[in-house]
């Protein structure tokens, strides 16, 4: 353990940083509903927000979107747990980025009220429209990643989720 601590700091001190890998792509994501387009036909399911396109219009299909739900959510299931240390999230560009004021982001291994219940990595003050910001998380350790617009009635619409950490393995 000391060999391993003496490594990271000698990385630390030379600048050598270790590379996260962004776990959403490999995950499977679902949301508190779908909104339908009627006029293209596509659908801006929960999977559109980890599908490695940052493209922020919604009309080219590549952000997910609910309803007008009651405190909406979407989330990944990264399939394991990874130690997260930040997370990235892109917002729509053409219309309403105020929608995700507010947002918390959730992080844990539990699917107690689907996800929702689990510990707060960070919050959305504000995403500029098109922006994509960064929230730390610090390490925490999860499988699942929840975006909720907790007591408000509204659309929930992300055109990118990037998880980025460590696959995490039990320590004995």
């Amino acid at each position: 353990m000391i060999f391993l601590q003496s490594v990271a700091l000698l990385w630390t001190l030379f600048g050598v940083t270790a590379e996260y890998i962004n776990a959403a792509l490999r995950g499977r994501a679902t949301q508190s509903s779908i909104l339908r387009s009627s006029n293209s036909g596509y659908q801006s399911a929960a999977i559109n927000a980890i599908d490695g396109n940052q493209d922020s219009d919604f009309s080219h299909g590549s952000c997910s979107h609910t309803h007008n739900d009651p405190s909406p959510w979407w989330r990944v299931d990264l399939l394991t747990s990874y130690r997260i240390y930040h997370i990235n999230i892109t917002n729509r560009g053409d219309c309403c980025a105020e929608r995700l004021n507010g947002a918390e982001i959730l992080i844990g291994n539990s699917l107690s009220n689907n996800g929702n219940d689990n510990p707060r990595c960070a919050m959305v003050i504000s995403i500029p429209a098109g922006g994509t910001e960064t929230f730390m998380c610090n390490g925490m350790v999860a499988r699942y990643v929840n975006v909720i617009l907790r007591g408000k009635s509204d659309y929930l619409h992300l055109c990118e989720v990037q998880v980025f950490g460590h696959y995490f393995e039990n320590e004995v």
